[in-house]
């Protein structure tokens, strides 16, 4: 297989008609050639951008500083987290209130147990904390569930 010929505009070249160039295509032109350009006289470094100023705060020429602007960020903080806490009152049967335990907060039985058990006992009872978007929709759906099924069940929620 031969070699091809280029058309020598796609290359930057020129033929007296602008049909096909020599075998080899010249080099492309992108520009002028490095000793004619006007960063030529510049060291390397001051071509690419960098600062080689003998100033201790890498001010160039113009007296501007260069660097990178970075804007702080303000802190952020956590969100206060809350106890949702479960009341006792001698109506609402215990299974009921373990059953709630597992189903909104997702407690198992052996956990569920204790929670009622301490509020049976101590007439109070943290069944969680939360955020508080989190313990006021848990809060909810306990006074939701009890109320359906005419329990007289309170809960309500504090500040950890």
């Amino acid at each position: 297989m031969g070699m091809r010929a280029f058309p020598s505009t796609v290359y930057g070249g020129s033929t007296p008609k602008g049909g096909w160039g020599e075998l080899h295509p010249p080099r492309p032109v992108f520009g002028a050639p490095p000793s004619e350009r006007k960063s030529a006289h510049l060291p390397r470094k001051r071509r690419r951008g960098l600062a080689t100023s003998n100033n201790a705060n890498n001010d160039d020429e113009r007296g501007t500083e260069r660097g990178v602007v970075t804007k702080a960020r303000p802190k952020t903080k956590k969100p206060s987290q809350y106890r949702v806490l479960l009341l006792n009152d001698d109506y609402t049967p215990m299974e009921f209130v373990v059953g709630l335990l597992m189903g909104v907060f997702k407690k198992t039985q052996e956990e569920a147990t204790k929670i009622m058990l301490d509020v049976h006992q101590n007439g109070i009872g943290v069944c969680g904390i939360y955020t508080f978007e989190v313990a006021e929709t848990k809060v909810v759906q306990v006074l939701d569930a009890a109320k359906r099924h005419d329990h007289p069940l309170k809960c309500t929620l504090e500040k950890a």
